[in-house]
């Protein structure tokens, strides 16, 4: 059964964790994604290697979860040589992709305007903190630096003394999103126009877009939101609540949901009439939640999510990490997934969270050894002899 991206060919130049997410989500969908290396290794190989608790066989967290389902090849970018053997790729390949910093494909002779006299049909696709252009574009940046900047740290939280990132690298993990949202946009543009463009994704600009409708009732009410915790600017109640044992989530979105709660609820005062409409529940907020988080708990978790579920009132457990990668719902999506090591041993991490109907294969290679697959590329892709892949390799071009 084939993937829907097989047939595509991608070089992945990424490192660290925007790019090698993006790349990842591209390889998992089948598109033949080969890794290039300096002839030293990408520089999350090293993170974690040697942390006993979070590495296997020399491969960290970061490096084995990020680059499944791809192929390493080692090629010293830096040299005249190396730059003619990744040009000979680029001419075999369909997209390119890279989280460099800003200038450093160009002065590399890797960027779109090189790499397009060389392949017209190449799409390529650049993860930096701030785009190509702009007053700022230069300035380095990593997932806390964007997070920060895109105003989302502003409303996370309990208080506005104390801005929170989000607990997930949500500035990282959004660029490599967007990033793969713009290859295959520019990728089905190509096969009407016959030619391949620039992807510039700057995780700043994702961060902006992730704001939402957020931004658009600040510029129409002129009002700059703080943080409000786990609770809802409209909809009450909305919040986590501690129960007996943990705590638990309760969305009451609509009316009915709240004449529901109170057939769970047995609290006198909640069944005044006027918080049968939401205006009322909203001026009384912090009533109804400070009473209502105290009459959960006196029971478990799991004896008001019975009920609730019993009443349809959307509601959750707030899960520990051990206890989301449980849930009977992830595992029965194929969402938690075995990660090889080369050796054969290995753990396990997220799966593919896209799912479809027909090209619907999921399989997962492990994380490749560094240029594990330099002989086979060159050779098998590029048609390089015996002789030439080893004056390459004396040359200390290809690794």
């Amino acid at each position: 059964m084939a993937k829907p991206l097989s047939g595509v060919r991608l070089l992945d130049l990424t490192h660290m964790l925007s790019g090698p997410y993006g790349a990842m989500i591209l390889a998992d969908l089948g598109a033949e994604t080969i890794k290039v290396e300096p002839l030293g290794g990408e520089g999350t190989r090293k993170l974690l290697a040697k942390d006993p608790k979070n590495s296997l066989q020399g491969q960290g967290a970061y490096f084995i979860t990020l680059n499944r389902n791809k192929q390493s090849v080692a090629i010293d970018l830096k040299s005249d040589a190396g730059r003619e053997v990744f040009y000979d790729l680029v001419r075999e390949s369909d997209v390119v992709m890279e989280n460099f910093s800003a200038g450093v494909a160009a002065k590399l002779k890797i960027d779109f305007e090189h790499l397009k006299a060389i392949n017209p049909r190449i799409v390529t696709c650049s993860i930096s903190g701030f785009g190509s252009a702009g007053p700022n574009y230069q300035r380095p940046a990593f997932d806390q630096v964007v997070q920060a900047l895109g105003g989302g740290m502003s409303i996370t939280g309990q208080d506005a003394s104390e801005p929170t990132r989000a607990g997930i690298p949500i500035g990282d993990l959004g660029g490599g999103m967007f990033g793969v949202m713009g290859v295959l946009s520019a990728l089905y543009e190509r096969s009407h126009s016959g030619v391949g463009q620039h992807v510039d994704i700057s995780m700043l600009d994702c961060q902006i877009s992730m704001l939402n409708y957020m931004a658009t009732m600040y510029f129409l009410s002129g009002e700059v939101p703080h943080p409000i915790g786990n609770s809802h600017f409209v909809h009450v109640p909305y919040n986590s609540y501690p129960t007996a044992d943990g705590h638990i989530i309760i969305a009451v979105i609509f009316d009915g949901f709240w004449d529901n709660l109170l057939e769970v609820i047995d609290e006198p005062a909640f069944r005044d009439e006027k918080y049968r409409t939401q205006p009322a529940r909203l001026a009384d907020k912090a009533f109804i939640d400070q009473r209502l988080g105290e009459i959960l708990q006196t029971q478990p978790s799991d004896y008001w999510l019975q009920r609730l579920e019993e009443k349809r009132i959307p509601c959750a457990r707030v899960n520990r990490l051990d206890e989301a990668l449980s849930d009977e719902q992830v595992l029965s999506r194929n969402m938690v997934i075995d990660l090889k090591h080369p050796d054969g041993s290995s753990t396990r991490g997220p799966g593919n969270p896209i799912k479809l109907s027909r090209t619907n294969e999921e399989s997962f290679s492990p994380a490749p050894l560094l240029g594990a697959h330099t002989e086979t590329v060159l050779s098998e892709i590029l048609g390089y002899s015996d002789e030439q892949r080893q004056e390459l390799r004396e040359q200390g071009v290809i690794g």
